[in-house]
């Protein structure tokens, strides 16, 4: 039996909802194409918990932006890599469907990407590690309240670590100043004459 949920109908505001119930793969793929025409909204499963979210301005926009400066640095520093932004991230044997802010295959191209980020602008119900760590992705950063956290899978869980070591000279300070700038084409110019 699929519940309905009341969404909100503008996004200018995240909201996020977790389905009352406990979802079998099998009724999850039943129910997420239910969701899949609904614009600004995401998706996640875990564990038989399915979490709805709605996508803001706000959230778009430093999402897009942080991808933006990364590409910069990737071209700039000569760095092979392929972006596949929010491409749904899924895996029935590990019970768990995602879909990354912004993620990236740097150097060789594994079954998922090396980086993935998540802009959080409303706290969620679902543990955010946990459905990375289940697809064994290196590195995961969290954009929070005007601040980049960076993790790194170190075994089987995640450290909060000070510098990305995927790209280990990338200046995170310098990141956060420049994607907390008001002018884009000024945060752009920093970002590239640092």
């Amino acid at each position: 039996m699929v519940t309905r949920v009341a969404l909100p109908k503008a996004t200018i505001s995240e909201e996020r909802v977790l389905l009352p119930g406990c979802y079998s793969w099998s009724q999850f793929e039943a129910i997420a194409p239910s969701f899949a025409d609904i614009l600004s909204l995401r998706v996640t499963y875990l564990d038989g918990c399915i979490e709805l979210m709605t996508i803001s301005e706000k959230h778009e926009s430093i999402s897009s932006f942080i991808g933006f400066l990364l590409q910069l640095y990737f071209l700039e520093m000569e760095i092979e890599y392929e972006p596949v932004g929010n491409a749904t991230r899924s895996d029935r044997d590990r019970k768990v469907s995602f879909e990354p802010d912004e993620s990236y295959y740097i150097g060789d191209k594994g079954k998922h990407p090396n980086l993935a980020i998540e802009v959080i602008i409303t706290s969620g119900t679902i543990d955010k590690l946990e459905k990375y760590k289940r697809l064994h992705i290196e590195e995961v950063w969290f954009w929070e309240s005007d601040r980049l956290s960076v993790y790194r899978l170190q075994g089987e869980s995640y450290q909060a670590v000070d510098r990305s070591q995927i790209l280990p000279d990338l200046d995170i300070d310098l990141l956060v100043r420049c994607v907390k700038m008001d002018s884009r084409v000024a945060a752009g110019k920093a970002f590239r004459s640092n």
